[in-house]
């Protein structure tokens, strides 16, 4: 005899099927602690007609209960209001739909990656966060667009010259069909007309676009360029006046950003031009569309304490602006960072917003896996010396001590956000989108870390 389910005589509570210690719980005791008063400004804002709005509250711990265990898809979100008690409970039984909560959260991008820092006080509130060591790392992440919309700069040029060709052939054609005689024949043409033009003309102007950004692109980058030659010539020339010696070598070349140019091989992605093809690290020999995810990981408990995203695909101008956004984020200078290859660059290293902190940071390897890098021209002294002053470092006790800490202190945040939550590619587009959500994403790292910890949440807000 099979059993059924019988009716209950009295609803149940959702309080008594969610057990005391479950992260929903504590979700739900941590929202209202925060400052929401962006969230509560947006409202106040509306005239008071059409659809009542959801509470902002309970909207934010959807949001924030969906990042933590890896459901970021608002139609997932809303499915789960029906299904999963721990939704359910933080609904409070509602049910908003996909539309409502993808819309709230494209709203409420900015405010809701602002409650990363919230979440960091009270991080560092619990003890949570010591500043002794903070390891640097960067990863690919997935953009929300295929590789296979993307057009390199020298196929842009083609294209774009064969799309003229075609719309001046199609308004040729319109002028021989206004004198035609047959009316049929020109009527039928006159009805495809239209919507063949305006296709070419719709992809000219995209490609038009994307031709104007790499070219805006690579100027600015000769701009950076001229800057760091400009710097070192100036170097160069004190040099030799406070030596009274002719440096070897010629000068470097300085750049004209007028005259600059993008690579053929530059590319521009139609879907989320943002976006760039980047090496696969998952994959050797392989590319995405993605963009760099970069993260600043404290030792204590793997807390993060500075999150970015930037387009480059490789991490060598980032070790500054990391390491400031940390002092930003926390009030407090690191004691001391390390980081891998990636982030060598005697510039970054010798920047003003890094003095004062202990500096790991690898300068490639050798054939015995001790850290190296090709030896440096004659006319850069400076660079040379930095090189050898890191490489002496890395190869002493202590600093090999220390950089081997990086892998076990930041390594581990990347691979708890991809494999244990699930993220492995932006859900939304555009650079200033894919920023507010990674922090979004990271602030989430930080509450699970909060809420296995222990700790209890008046203790971390006092």
């Amino acid at each position: 005899m099979t059993k059924s389910i019988r009716a209950l005589m009295m609803p149940p509570s959702l309080h008594e099927w969610l057990p005391e210690d479950h992260l929903a719980r504590f979700v739900a005791d941590l929202v209202p602690s925060l400052e929401l008063s962006e969230f509560y400004a947006s409202y106040e804002e509306k005239d008071g007609r059409g659809q009542a709005a959801y509470h902002p509250v309970m909207m934010v711990r959807l949001l924030i209960y969906g990042y933590c265990i890896g459901v970021v898809s608002s139609r997932q979100i809303e499915k789960r209001t029906y299904e999963d008690v721990a939704f359910r409970y933080l609904s409070a039984d509602e049910h908003p739909d996909h539309t409502t909560i993808n819309e709230f959260r494209k709203r409420h991008l900015k405010a809701l990656s602002g409650l990363f820092l919230q979440a960091l006080q009270l991080c560092q509130a619990a003890g949570l966060v010591k500043m002794g060591h903070v390891a640097l790392d960067g990863t690919k992440k997935q953009a929300n667009a295929s590789k296979h919309k993307a057009m390199s700069y020298g196929r842009m040029g083609e294209a774009e010259a064969k799309l003229k060709a075609e719309i001046e052939d199609l308004l040729q054609g319109a002028e021989a069909a206004d004198v035609a005689e047959d009316e049929k024949e020109r009527q039928g043409f006159s009805d495809k007309l239209p919507k063949e033009l305006a296709r070419r003309e719709s992809r000219l102007k995209k490609i038009q676009e994307a031709k104007a950004a790499l070219e805006a692109e690579a100027r600015e980058k000769a701009e950076q360029e001229k800057a760091s030659v400009e710097a070192r010539i100036a170097a160069r020339q004190k040099q030799e006046e406070e030596t009274g010696k002719k440096m070897g070598g010629h000068p470097p070349q300085v750049p004209d950003p007028e005259q600059a140019k993008p690579e053929d091989k530059a590319q521009r992605n139609f879907t989320d031009p943002d976006s760039r093809i980047m090496p696969d690290g998952a994959h050797k020999g392989s590319f995405v569309q993605a963009y760099n995810a970069q993260i600043a990981v404290d030792a204590e408990a793997q807390i993060i304490v500075a999150a970015e995203v930037r387009q480059e695909a490789n991490d060598k101008q980032q070790l500054a602006p990391m390491l400031e956004q940390v002092q930003q984020n926390t009030g407090v200078k690191p004691v001391a960072s390390s980081e891998d290859a990636g982030y060598w660059s005697p510039e970054q290293v010798a920047d003003k917003r890094v003095a004062g902190i202990d500096l790991h940071v690898a300068t490639g390897r050798d054939k015995h896996g001790i850290a190296e890098e090709t030896a440096p021209s004659t006319d850069a002294t400076t660079e040379a010396t930095a090189l050898n002053q890191m490489k002496q470092k890395l190869q002493t006790e202590a600093g090999r001590a220390i950089y081997k800490m990086r892998k076990a202190i930041v390594e581990p945040v990347f691979g708890q956000i991809k494999e244990c939550r699930n993220f492995r590619r932006f859900s939304l587009r555009g650079l200033k989108n894919v920023r507010a959500e990674w922090k979004l994403v990271c602030l989430t790292h930080n509450i699970l870390k909060l809420f296995r910890s222990g700790r209890r949440l008046q203790t971390a807000a006092a």
